[in-house]
This record gives C-alpha cells, sequence and structure tokens, in this order.
C-alpha cells in the first residue's frame, strides 16, 4: 500500500514538474495580444518580451508587419522606435532600440511594446515574426509556424485572431479610423508647413533687425 502510494506521489510530482517547467517556457515566449481587432480594421498590438536569458539584457526587438497604411508606436522611456518601409514606401517592419546608457529589458524582467496599426488582412490568424537582440549580441528569431498538428514549435511567432468583419457598423467604424488617420497625418503635414513659415519669418525678421543696425552705425 505504502509502495503504491509513494509510486502515485512521485508521478504526481514528476508531472506538477513537467507542467511548471512547460508553463515558463510557453510565458517566455515573445507574444502577441489585440484584444477585438476584426479584419479590415485598426487596432493595437502589444508584444510582451520576457529576458530569457540569465546574465544580457534585450536591447532591440523588430516585428515584422503585413504592409499596413498606418504604424505607430507607442513612446517608451528609454527606447527608440523607427517604422521601415520598402522601396514601394510600404511599411514592413518596425523596430524598438534601448536608448544609449539605457539597461534595456534585464534579465528576469519583461516589457510591453504597443503598435497601433491598420488596416489588418482579412484573415483568421495574424503572425507577427519578431528578431530579439540581447546587450551579449545573442539573436533569437521568433518566427516559427505552429504544426499541422497543432503542436507548437521551439521559437513561435508572435500570432493574434481576427475577428470576422461585420458588416454595416464595423465597415463604418474602420473608414472612421482611416479617416482619422488620414485627418492625424494631414495635422501633422499642416503644423509643420506652418512650422517652415514661421522659422522663415522669424529668419527674414532677424536679418531686417541686422541690416537696421548696420545702416545705424553706418550714419
Amino acid at each position: 500500500m505504502r509502495s503504491s502510494l509513494l509510486r502515485a506521489s512521485c508521478t504526481t510530482a514528476v508531472a506538477a514538474g513537467l507542467v511548471m517547467v512547460t508553463g515558463g517556457t510557453a510565458a517566455a515566449h515573445v507574444t502577441a495580444d489585440a484584444p477585438g481587432a476584426q479584419q479590415g480594421g485598426y487596432s493595437v498590438v502589444t508584444f510582451k518580451v520576457p529576458t530569457e536569458s540569465e546574465t544580457a539584457s534585450t536591447t532591440a526587438l523588430t516585428v515584422t508587419l503585413p504592409a499596413p497604411k498606418s504604424a505607430r508606436t507607442e513612446p517608451i522611456p528609454g527606447w527608440s522606435s523607427k517604422i521601415e518601409r520598402n522601396e514601394k514606401s510600404e511599411i514592413t517592419a518596425v523596430t524598438w532600440t534601448a536608448d544609449p546608457g539605457a539597461p534595456g529589458v534585464g534579465p528576469g524582467q519583461f516589457q510591453r511594446f504597443a503598435l497601433s496599426i491598420g488596416p489588418l488582412p482579412t484573415q483568421e490568424k495574424l503572425s507577427f515574426p519578431a528578431k530579439q537582440t540581447y546587450s551579449d549580441g545573442k539573436v533569437v528569431n521568433w518566427d516559427q509556424p505552429m504544426g499541422s498538428d497543432g503542436s507548437e514549435p521551439e521559437h513561435p511567432a508572435p500570432t493574434i485572431t481576427l475577428t470576422a468583419k461585420k458588416a454595416g457598423e464595423d465597415e463604418h467604424g474602420s473608414r472612421a479610423e482611416a479617416e482619422d488617420q488620414e485627418t492625424e497625418d494631414a495635422d501633422d503635414s499642416t503644423a509643420r508647413w506652418l512650422g517652415g513659415i514661421g522659422l522663415a519669418l522669424g529668419l527674414l525678421g532677424v536679418a531686417l533687425g541686422l541690416g537696421n543696425v548696420i545702416r545705424g552705425r553706418r550714419s
């Protein structure tokens, strides 16, 4: 009886240990989350990046994008971001890099990187192959697809699920989001244009002031 109980206890302990190990490994993956994301719509995708190394920090993250028309990053203290485009001006990736002197994501820590993008493609699953760079030069690619049998690979690509776009209301919402985005871009262009005019007028004023001073001295 005691032997049976001992064997059962050992089996339970081993099983629990395996669950903890596999759970810890899964938790250490780079993952993506976008609650309520819809096909053809705009959404905020949040990438959760844990540091698996015990001696090095995460100093950069590059995520491949599905060529959306719009992509905007959320400011993160100690980090800079860069939107990458191809020769056709299509948005292809975003890279977050720890600023010089910044600690990055240390061992035992994680960081969230939020990205507003759209419109999203019309498909059920959307993957974002990612590249994680450490301070010691090590690079880990999170770009492997799920197995045909549903098994998870060693380095799965961050993936989100997109719900089907509903008729009417959601289409209107997507158009409204697109219009808002275009308005923001137009406002940015107008602000830069007005700023340039202001700078030019300021320089002209300085030049006229110097001219008056020089003429006054000559008089």
